[in-house]
C-alpha cells in the first residue's frame, strides 16, 4: 500500500559540478565534446559546456529512491523534456509532485521539474514509480542515508486535504 497523499512535494538541490560530468563521463562514455571542449561549445547553439542531461535528471532519482516516495522506489515510466542547459557551477532543485495514487498497489504518479538558480525550468515531464513494500517497511518510511550522508539540500511537503 502507499500511503504518499496526492499534492505531497517534495525537492533536493544540488550544485553541479564538472567533476560530475568527469563521473558521468566514466560510467557512461558519454564523451560528447558538448560537455568537454570549451571552445567548441562555445560555438555551439548551446553557447558553452553542458552537463550531460543524465546527470540532471539524475537528481531525480536521488529524489525519488531517497524522499518520494522514498527508499525500495524505482521508475516504470518517464516522459522528461529538456528545456534549457545546465552547466557546471549551476544549482539545480529537482521538485516532485505526487498526482495520482493506486490504493491497491505501491504505484505513484509524479509530475516533475528541474530548475536552476536563476528560476528557469531546465527539465520537466512526469514519471510513474513503484516503491518494494519489503523495503519501504524496512525503511520505516524514512529516508536513507548511508553512513557519512545527511539530509541537507532536501525536504519534503505534505498537503493536507
Amino acid at each position: 500500500m502507499n500511503t504518499t497523499e496526492i499534492g505531497t512535494t517534495a525537492r533536493r538541490t544540488r550544485t553541479v559540478t564538472e567533476r560530475d560530468i568527469a563521473l558521468f563521463t566514466e560510467i557512461t562514455g558519454d564523451r560528447n565534446p558538448i560537455h568537454y571542449d570549451d571552445a567548441l561549445a562555445r560555438s555551439s547553439r548551446f553557447g558553452g559546456v553542458v552537463v550531460q542531461g543524465g546527470v540532471t535528471s539524475g537528481l531525480l532519482n536521488a529524489l525519488v529512491a531517497e524522499q518520494l516516495p522514498g527508499p525500495g522506489s524505482v521508475f516504470l515510466e518517464v516522459g522528461w523534456h529538456f528545456r534549457a542547459p545546465v552547466r557546471p557551477g549551476d544549482v539545480i532543485t529537482a521538485q516532485a509532485t505526487v498526482t495520482a495514487l493506486r490504493a491497491d498497489k505501491p504505484l505513484t504518479w509524479l509530475a516533475v521539474q528541474v530548475s536552476n538558480q536563476l528560476g528557469t525550468t531546465v527539465l520537466d515531464g512526469s514519471a510513474v514509480v513503484w516503491r518494494d513494500p519489503v523495503v519501504a517497511a524496512a525503511s520505516n518510511g524514512a529516508p536513507h542515508h548511508p553512513a557519512g550522508a545527511g539530509p541537507a539540500g532536501f525536504a519534503i511537503e505534505r498537503k493536507h486535504q
